[in-house]
């Protein structure tokens, strides 16, 4: 039995807990334009988990697919819209993990791949560094291990480590032969950077655009297979879920098409939930505007298990737009990010005071884990009453460091910083998210039928601090992974795709008028912006147990007025626009992470708290949030649809 914890409470009894694992056609031409090459050259996840958290809170068009404003277009033989869609598989997100997944299952069955956006728009499109990889004789994977059990602070799970590890440079060279291409040294192999944490070159990259290139040749093979369709502009609002006896299955997900605002039903037997992060429940994020948590959220009301939300990994090094010569007209959207790789080349920090300060902290300088330079970084600015560091790679020759890194001096100097002559201003931002829902060796979740891959899952590969460039790597791992359990469960199912009606379907309120939504709209605009200043100043880079608290009550009563405010105005639970679906997201998303920091009493990886400075052994188990037994008292937290029972 789980012990749960009032609304309010920061106590946390601990017990164990057992969670059950379970284990149409379109014509399209495509006109393909690559990127312009620069540089052409001991802790057991399936062991039973003892520390719980129980929260209570807690024929048709399609549009064309674009990439840097050239046209990949796909022509459809459906002529009009149908409000719900069949499919075998339905696919969530089209990053990484959501693209080459659907390459592989579409062997298999029909693929829809839902996308908030446009299809290019995700994390994976805005990685610079690379894929981590053994690809190199001196290299092994034994010592690719090793570096991803030390930067995870010692919570990683060594299986899951062990299989990205040793399967990864076979994931890797799939990329290559789809397309990709990678930056090779003068002797034709590929060329090989280092990044902070680990001790070999093992990053293979595309100059400081690798991200982008991978989305490329991934988008490429989407629109030329015949099995896959893309829905760009939908907005996944929640999972649809019924209930057999204990077990929770998913069929499928309703969406809201922000162009036409239609709400559009997609029932399938295998669903795969690939939807990146939650960077923008922060106010300083690398992360793209899409990021906000959605199936993290949704993944919590329909009853997965979530793990390891503490775990918030701020890239030290931003770029500071207060320290360029020449400051953006406006404030970005995201920050931009100075990539790891930067340091692994060989740059330098310093303070203002051109005193460099990374050796004072740790041994491996610039090169340490991402969460000690960035804690490091912090600690220089609050001591020194400063808004920012300087990164230094102006010591390198010029044609290497604008080959290396040909985005980031593009970057630059349009605000009139040359960086092969002067120090780039850096701060740390959100990044990355090494908790999620929780997923097993072959992607699978608690609910029957959701797979989980990427940034929105938790593997226990990161542990308490992701390996820089382990990201890609995992989303290529686990997605590949879960394929055959994919088409298992696809094969065996019996359940009728055919029951649209046994869930409501959210309405858009047009009936409000445009009166109510002018006061709604501003509103919430103004509270997420107040819920990112609070995440930022009482749950960021270094914490303490009471202004933990006070961000929950603070967090608390926000939520609380904006529900307040919404429902006063005629809102009903069932009404859907994306930026109140954003919000209740993004709430939900923070309460994951605040409540999750409560509840770890030691300081570790990505979680240093000022009242717990000490890694603690006994303490070296995942944080687990498990399914709610009783009604959520939010209606954040809450599913939007009664869950039926599956007849």
């Amino acid at each position: 039995m789980a012990t749960c914890i009032p609304a309010g409470s920061s106590a946390l009894n601990s017990t164990v807990t057992n969670c059950k694992r379970q284990s149409c056609r379109r014509t399209a031409s495509v006109s393909d334009v690559p990127i312009g090459r620069l540089l052409q050259k001991d802790l057991s996840w399936s062991k039973a988990v003892s520390k719980v958290l129980q929260i209570h809170r807690c024929g048709f068009s399609a549009p064309p697919l674009r990439k840097n404003g050239k046209l990949f277009k796909v022509i459809s033989s459906w002529k009009k819209v149908n409000p719900t869609k069949n499919f075998d598989f339905t696919v969530i997100g089209s990053g990484i993990a959501g693209l080459r997944y659907a390459l592989e299952v579409a062997k298999y069955g029909s693929v829809a791949v839902i996308t908030k956006a446009e299809s290019h728009e995700c994390n994976t499109n805005y990685a610079q560094g690379g894929v981590s990889a053994v690809l190199c004789p001196s290299d092994s994977v034994e010592s690719h291990m090793k570096d991803t059990i030390v930067a995870g602070a010692y919570l990683c799970d060594e299986e899951s480590v062990r299989v990205v590890c040793t399967e990864g440079p076979e994931r890797v060279k799939e990329l290559i032969a789809m397309g990709a291409s990678f930056d090779h040294g003068e002797d034709g192999n590929l060329h090989l950077m280092r990044e902070g944490g680990h001790s070999h070159h093992r990053i293979v990259h595309a100059a400081d655009m690798t991200g982008k290139e991978i989305e490329r040749a991934l988008l490429k093979g989407v629109v030329n297979n015949p099995n896959i369709f893309v829905f760009e502009h939908h907005f996944a609002i929640d999972l649809l879920t019924c209930q057999d006896e204990s077990d929770i299955i998913c069929l499928g997900v309703d969406t809201l098409n922000t162009e036409t605002l239609e709400v559009i039903r997609f029932l399938s037997k295998v669903t795969l939930l690939a939807s990146g992060g939650a960077g923008h429940i922060y106010p300083k994020t690398t992360n793209p505007l899409v990021a906000t948590g959605d199936g993290i959220a949704m993944a919590h009301r329909a009853q997965a298990v979530i793990s390891n939300m503490e775990f918030v990994q701020f890239h030290p090094t931003a770029l500071a737009d207060e320290g360029l010569p020449i400051k953006p007209t406006k404030p970005r959207e995201n920050a931009f990010l100075i990539s790891e790789a930067v340091r692994g080349d060989g740059g330098i920090l310093y303070n203002l005071g051109m005193e460099r300060f990374m050796p004072l902290y740790d041994e491996r300088a610039e090169l340490a884990p991402r969460d000690v330079v960035a804690r490091s970084i912090d600690d220089q600015l609050k001591k020194r009453n400063e808004k920012y560091v300087l990164l230094d790679i102006s010591h390198k020759p010029k044609d290497s460091i604008v080959s290396h890194f040909p985005n980031i001096a593009s970057m630059c100097l349009q605000h009139g910083l040359d960086i092969t002559r002067h120090p780039i201003p850096v701060v740390p931002a959100a990044h990355y998210m090494c908790g999620g829902v929780q997923a097993g060796l072959e992607g699978e979740t608690n609910v029957q039928g959701l797979y989980v891959a990427g940034e929105v899952a938790c593997t226990g590969l990161h542990g308490a601090n992701r390996l820089a460039s382990n990201s890609l790597l995992e989303a290529l791992v686990f997605a590949r992974r879960a394929v055959q359990p994919s088409v298992d469960c696809m094969r065996s199912s019996s359940l009728d795709l055919t029951a649209s009606s046994l869930w409501p379907r959210p309405v858009v309120p047009l009936s409000l008028g445009s009166n109510v939504t002018d006061k709604i709209l501003p509103m919430t605009k103004e509270l997420r912006t107040e819920l990112q200043s609070t995440m930022w100043n009482y749950v960021g880079i270094v914490r303490s147990t009471m202004r933990l608290q006070a961000a929950e009550r603070k967090i608390g009563n926000l939520e609380a007025k904006w529900e307040e405010c919404l429902f006063q105005h005629g809102w009903k639970p069932t009404m859907v626009v994306p930026e109140i679906c954003e919000m209740r997201n993004l709430f939900c998303c923070a309460k994951l992470v605040v409540s999750s920091a409560l509840s770890r009493h030691e300081s570790r990886g990505l979680h240093y708290t000022v009242d717990f400075p000490h890694l603690e052994e006994s303490k070296r188990l995942p944080t687990i949030i498990s399914p709610s037994s009783s009604v959520n008292s939010t209606w954040s937290s809450r599913q939007l649809h009664k869950q039926p029972m599956y007849q």
